[in-house]
């Protein structure tokens, strides 16, 4: 093998262009940081892929960027979900533009971010494999082997490794993956139906099965399914027949399910490595955390930590803010990571519940769901990503830290339009522009409405500083902290 070394130093290096580090990606060239995106597999998005439901948050983070309405043009919403048989909770409530959950496959939503990740300026890599990695005070060395086994190494100011459950990168740093599996030969399989389902998505367990119905759109459905009585390995041969008797027991019919034109079996785990960060590397996506797919909430927990890294970076890179500024990505993200796993583990425990107590713990559970709409709503909340606040220092404005709903302006958009620049948002009552002496970081707007608060959101759409009252100093000095100082050329306060 021949042994090259590319002296090219470059500020980001992604690994893994799965959705995490598409959005990554494309969000960085996006801020004008030169980023390279290695992906060890040939250029080709696989329909092979377990995601099926994008929620309301990452569909909020999506229109943040402008992809939002493509991607609802593909799929298809659903405005109620049903639990357990017996419970249906209404997604029309939610408070967020997208009060609903889209069915659409996970390579569908890699299309669009490819192509915005292309159109930035992304340097791709495809057919190279991660093989060491190397940090020093100055930086990251990545080896490399690229096509032919052609061997190099590729210099970096910071490296994210986004590369899956079996991340080259989480392991070159030397993090473990503390966890277990879950549930072992849940099969997976692309069929044609000869009777089209009743719901959307239909989903139910009944006894020891459970299985799981989506359309890809393409005249194919996924089915996932598992029977507590097969437990085999994941290599163990799987046919037709198999699939379909899973989905008579769980569904009481198996649809006409014919011409599969993929099977296979996988093992489902619970995992969360210990840091998101060690040094100049980070993890985001399923090299972090991987949990049950139960709540559909795996691909969306991945482009949220996408979108919470990428502008913390980006702020750096460019010089706007210390490197300290990358350590709440691991104090943000972590807690919620833990989180997803203890709903997702949550819900699936209580979906194959056969004991019991278990069985009267989950009535209670869906009883009590159906009744207290409180409960119903932060259940609902951490689903769809919409209840989640990041922690905030002690004396901070109660606003910090919280999602910011897309509200209306004066000047007739709404605030994840103006999100699209990539840029700081302050809305305060009165706003002149000509003042802003930050305009290639900060975005100035006024509230439709007679309120009086000045909020400073951050690039992802959350609360990064908030006062009741539009102070032109405690203003001017929020902007600094969070923004980043005037340029050279800046005069005067970027408020009004």
């Amino acid at each position: 093998m021949n042994g090259t070394a590319d002296t090219t130093s470059r500020p980001v290096i992604v690994v893994g262009s799965g959705p995490t580090g598409l959005l990554l990606a494309g969000d960085l060239a996006a801020a004008g940081v030169q980023v390279t995106l290695i992906e060890k597999r040939p250029h080709k998005i696989s329909n092979l892929s377990r995601a099926f439901v994008l929620h309301a948050r990452t569909l909020e983070q999506l229109d943040a960027r402008g992809l939002a309405d493509e991607i609802e043009a593909v799929g298809r919403p659903l405005d109620r979900l049903r639990l357990f048989g017996r419970l249906t909770i209404a997604l029309d409530a939610l408070p967020s533009r997208f009060n609903h959950l889209l069915v659409i496959p996970q390579y569908e939503v890699e299309k669009v971010l490819e192509r915005r990740a292309v159109a930035a300026g992304v340097d791709f890599r495809y057919e190279t494999e991660v093989t060491g990695l190397a940090q020093d005070a100055a930086g990251v060395t990545v080896q490399v082997r690229g096509p032919g086994d052609e061997v190099a190494e590729l210099r970096a100011a910071y490296v994210v490794g986004s590369d899956g459950m079996r991340s080259a990168v989480r392991d070159a740093i030397g993090l473990p993956f503390p966890g277990r599996s879950v549930i072992r030969s849940v099969v997976l399989a692309d069929v044609r139906l000869a009777e089209e389902p009743e719901d959307l998505l239909t989903v139910n367990t009944a006894g020891d099965a459970f299985a799981f119905i989506a359309p890809f759109g393409d005249g194919y459905h996924r089915v996932i399914g598992w029977n507590r009585a097969r437990d085999v390995p994941d290599h163990e041969p799987l046919d037709l027949d198999e699939v379909k008797e899973i989905a008579r027991l769980a569904l009481g019919r198996d649809y006409g399910m014919h011409d599969a034109r993929w099977m296979s079996r996988f093992h489902s785990d619970e995992r969360q490595a210990p840091a998101y960060r060690v040094g100049r590397v980070f993890l985001a996506g399923d090299a972090a955390h991987v949990h049950t797919p139960a709540g559909g909430q795996g691909m969306n927990t991945g482009l949220q930590d996408a979108a919470n890294l990428s502008w913390k970076l980006a702020q750096v890179v460019n010089g706007h803010a210390g490197p300290e500024l990358l350590d709440t990505y691991q104090a943000e993200r972590h807690p919620v990571g833990k989180s997803v796993l203890r709903s997702s583990g949550g819900i699936v425990r209580l979906a194959m519940a056969k004991r019991p107590w278990t069985l009267a713990l989950r009535a209670a559970l869906t009883t009590f769901l159906d009744v207290v709409g409180p409960a119903r709503r932060k259940a609902l909340g951490q689903v769809t990503g919409i209840g989640y606040r990041y922690a905030t220092p002690k004396g901070a404005h109660r606003l910090t830290g919280t999602r910011v709903p897309d509200v209306a302006l004066a000047d007739g958009t709404r605030l994840y339009e103006v999100l699209r620049g990539g840029r700081f948002v302050l809305i305060t009552p009165e706003v002149c522009e000509e003042r802003n002496a930050r305009k290639d970081r900060l975005a100035l707007a006024r509230w439709a409405s007679d309120r009086r608060t000045a909020l400073l959101v951050r690039p992802d759409g959350y609360v990064a500083w908030a006062a009741d009252s539009a102070d032109p100093a405690a203003i001017e000095s929020a902007l600094a902290a969070h923004v980043g100082e005037c340029g050279e050329r800046g005069q005067g306060a970027a408020w009004s």
